[in-house]
């Protein structure tokens, strides 16, 4: 399907690109590049091949490249466009704008000066990797890229250990293996996560298992493609909170003994556990 010209309310549109698969760019995002005044790319030439791709000519209109190294100064120059009552389409690098993308200050400085800033939804690596990693997702974290140096990745992992809900990190091949042994550190070898590795592409990968088992599966392995990393919250905690949260309202009607014996049943745990656990709740009490 040709893409939609068509004109569009002054603005700043953000525009989700494929993250791999090109097919996977959704129509509504065609149009906004077929239709925008000015477009503004994470890569410029990225932009330019998916526009190729899909047959929509920029013919005389303006490519901007706005990224990490460039985006005080080129932040203006858009507002400016802004100001004229241009409408001026943002494209990630892949997947969706301000998703560990330069696109918030832009976003923050346009809100600011009163344009209309919309998006364009579409791809995101990190929802790809939920959708298939194979761990909960009823509550996750993304958390980015982590420092690159072992002393800063480890205390950066170390504010994240006992958060209730699925991690999601991004990581360059070139570290994962350091960064896995970090997690095993600081997070514990028994964790589990899921490494999924060039989604939507060619050669897409998921790795499961605890931290352990992808240390041992991946020595002498060398990754290729871009990294999510998922990581399951602390059930070993979880679990233990659970179980004396269960032992507090059982203790509400049950003498000690009775109330440790319930909850041994149900938690499938020694009674001794359960007993010097209500033993201990009560004397806080």
């Amino acid at each position: 399907m040709i893409a939609q010209v068509k004109q569009l309310p002054p603005g700043l549109y953000f525009v989700a690109t494929p993250i791999g698969t090109a097919r996977d760019i959704t129509l509504r995002c065609l149009d906004v590049l077929a239709s925008a005044d000015v477009i503004a790319a994470e890569d410029t030439r990225t932009a330019r091949k998916l526009m190729d791709i899909h047959a929509i000519p920029l013919g005389n209109r303006k490519l901007i490249a706005y990224h990490d190294h460039n985006g005080a100064a080129a932040r203006p120059k858009l507002l400016r466009f802004l100001a004229e009552g241009k409408s001026v389409a943002y494209a990630s690098e892949a997947g969706t704008p301000l998703v560990a993308d330069p696109g918030f200050a832009l976003a923050g400085a346009a809100m600011e000066a009163g344009f209309l800033v919309t998006s364009a939804p579409g791809p995101s690596a990190v929802i790809a990797a939920l959708t298939i990693g194979g761990l909960p997702t009823d509550r996750f974290l993304f958390v980015g890229f982590p420092p690159n140096t072992q002393a800063a990745r480890r205390k950066f992992l170390e504010e994240f250990a006992e958060v209730p809900a699925t991690l999601a990190f991004y990581e360059s091949p070139k570290r994962i293996h350091k960064m896995l042994a970090d997690m095993a550190h600081v997070l514990g070898a028994d964790r589990q996560v899921a490494i999924c590795r060039e989604l939507t592409k060619r050669f897409e990968e998921v790795l499961r298992g605890s931290i352990e088992e992808l240390i041992t599966q991946l020595d002498g392995r060398t990754l290729k493609g871009e990294i999510v990393v998922l990581v399951d919250r602390n059930r070993a905690k979880m679990e233990q909170g659970d179980m004396e949260q269960a032992l507090r309202d059982a203790l509400n009607s049950m003498t000690v003994r009775d109330a440790a014996n319930a909850v041994s049943e149900a938690f499938n745990i020694s009674r001794r556990r359960a007993y010097q656990a209500a033993l201990n709740i009560v004397k806080d009490q």
